[in-house]
């Protein structure tokens, strides 16, 4: 990857994964709304709100993230199964990615029965709004991050390999 490339990439990763925590962060926003609030119909905006961000922010920064990601790990010297922590940013990755598609289901729910404007403030906090999912989420994707920052050692055999072909390349 030539440097004004891998800039780019680097750009458009960061930014898809920056903007995929403040979604969430927004979303966990009107989850609190949602349990704390006495206004109905403030609780009940606050639930139909839930859907857009999920279907045009978090969806689609989520899958941005993810395949930004893989074209850094491919097309830098990091490599995607060379190091411990880019497999495990991976796999951590996709299963947050997987649960926040199953959780959509539960989101178009959740907002069918708040527009029901005989929906009580009892029935609509009950429904949870997915708050826990959204710390997890948060959580998650905060340790994500922070093993960007840090890069912990643990090379994986392959990328051991791959260090001892690039020696033997290099020696003459």
């Amino acid at each position: 990857m030539t440097p004004l490339l891998r800039k780019f990439a680097l750009t458009a990763h960061i930014s898809a994964s920056v903007g995929w925590i403040g979604a969430v962060v927004s979303y966990l926003a009107l989850a609190v709304v949602t349990q704390t609030s006495k206004d109905v119909q403030l609780v009940r905006s606050a639930y139909i709100a839930l859907e857009p961000i999920t279907g045009y922010a978090l969806v689609p920064l989520a899958f941005a993230s993810l395949l930004t990601g893989l074209i850094m790990s491919l097309g830098t010297p990091w490599g995607l199964f060379r190091h411990y922590w880019v497999i495990f940013k991976l796999m951590l990755t996709v299963l947050a990615t997987i649960i926040l598609l199953g959780f959509t289901q539960s989101i178009s729910g959740m907002v069918g029965v708040a527009a029901d404007p005989k929906t009580s403030l009892t029935v609509l906090r009950a429904m949870g709004a997915g708050m826990n999912h959204a710390v997890g989420a948060l959580v998650v994707l905060l340790v994500i991050t922070t093993l960007s920052v840090y890069k912990p050692r643990g090379i994986t055999r392959y990328g051991w390999r791959k260090q001892q072909e690039k020696r033997n390349v290099l020696q003459p």
